[in-house]
């Protein structure tokens, strides 16, 4: 969680203090589709992992971000 967190920080230029589980994206980080699109992208970056866009959309916390990559990333 915590290195999703200061990813996500640091993507949407936030105090990673202020990122928590339950944190929204659009409603607590003020983002918007662009950002939301730009986040999904280093996701599938930096975890080697995809994010179908149907899924993508129905992301709306933090939590749920960190939920989905934990469970998507290879093992290794």
């Amino acid at each position: 969680m915590a290195k999703v967190r200061e990813h996500l920080a640091a993507e949407l230029e936030v105090d990673a203090a202020e990122i928590e589980e339950t944190t929204r994206f659009r409603d607590d980080l003020d983002a918007d589709s662009l950002d939301l699109y730009e986040l999904v992208m280093e996701l599938e970056d930096t975890y080697q992992i995809r994010v179908p866009e149907d899924e993508a959309a129905r992301i709306e916390t933090v939590g749920q971000a960190v939920d989905f990559v934990v469970a998507h990333v290879p093992a290794g």
